[in-house]
């Protein structure tokens, strides 16, 4: 299959991918969740006669969608975190007052009740933002060393690329971006560079046996030997990861955007980072022309 001389159409795709979601995040914004925004913190002792489901319903009345709960010390305690500016002091109390009544807990069963600043959040944004440049400048360095500049630059674009489609996706649906998602992005860009070294790697040794042929044809040639492989190591995760999605929800804030990161790591493995690599290697060779 000629990929190469359709570069053009998969640069098209992508671009268009890139803006629409860069536009969201640039005039709506991302949907920053409660661990970047803060909010309330209520902490419930649990009895046997807890349900999730009748909790989350009791949540929905007051804050649907903008909070998020998660079972603590051994199943003992019920953690609920409420996005700033949900609740008041008055809505609060209701709350708590319908689990009371739900559940059979007297006062002595709520253990805490406390408002979460969204400085912490911001922390983690920026630390989080300083993890993927470090990352970027390491694999740039080791690639550049291993195999040279412009199989680096062309993987660094392609790990961007993936990067931003994800985002972008999480901006136009409005999906909540929380610290899963961070650790999810940082995992997409281990996995992308991961796959796309194995085309290049295969490129490079064929550039070696073939060295009359034209650089667009060796990429050729490259990704369609190691393209069984990409497709099925993708699919393989692929389906694990779904799998971790639909049957245990309570990771689903890190599952989700590792599907939407690995799918778009294997299509720019195979369709964004080498071509790149040929048009970067062609302006070199024309430059020394």
């Amino acid at each position: 299959m000629k990929f190469i001389e359709k570069t053009k159409i998969w640069f098209t795709i992508s671009l268009i991918l890139i803006i629409i979601g860069m536009g969201t995040v640039v005039f709506r914004g991302l949907n920053y969740g409660i661990d970047f925004t803060g909010g309330t913190i209520i902490d419930i002792a649990l009895n046997d006669k807890f349900e999730k489901s009748k909790a989350d319903e009791i949540l929905d009345k007051y804050a649907k969608n903008k909070y998020a709960t998660k079972v603590v010390d051994n199943g003992k305690e019920l953690e609920i975190i409420v996005q700033d500016g949900v609740l008041t002091d008055e809505t609060t109390d209701n709350l708590i007052e319908d689990m009371k009544k739900e559940f059979s807990l007297d006062d002595s069963a709520i253990l805490g009740k406390e408002n979460l600043g969204g400085t912490i959040g911001r922390e983690l944004k920026v630390k989080a933002f300083i993890a993927a440049i470090v990352a970027n400048i390491a694999m740039l360095i080791y690639i550049g060393f291993r195999f040279e500049f412009n199989f680096a630059a062309a993987a660094i674009i392609a790990v961007l690329h993936d990067v931003l489609i994800t985002v972008g996706v999480y901006a136009v649906l409005g999906i909540p971006v929380n610290t899963p998602f961070i650790a999810a992005v940082l995992t997409i860009i281990g996995y992308s560079i991961n796959d796309t070294i194995v085309i290049f790697d295969r490129i490079r040794e064929n550039s070696k046996k073939m060295r009359k042929v034209e650089i667009s044809e060796i990429a050729n040639i490259s990704i369609n030997q190691t393209l069984s492989r990409s497709i099925n190591t993708a699919l393989t995760t692929l389906f694990t990861i779904t799998a971790v999605y639909v049957f245990v929800p309570s990771i689903r804030e890190f599952s989700l955007p590792l599907i939407i990161g690995i799918a778009m790591g294997a299509y720019s493995s195979i369709f964004i980072a080498s071509p790149i690599w040929v048009i970067l290697k062609n302006r070199k060779k024309a430059a020394k022309i």
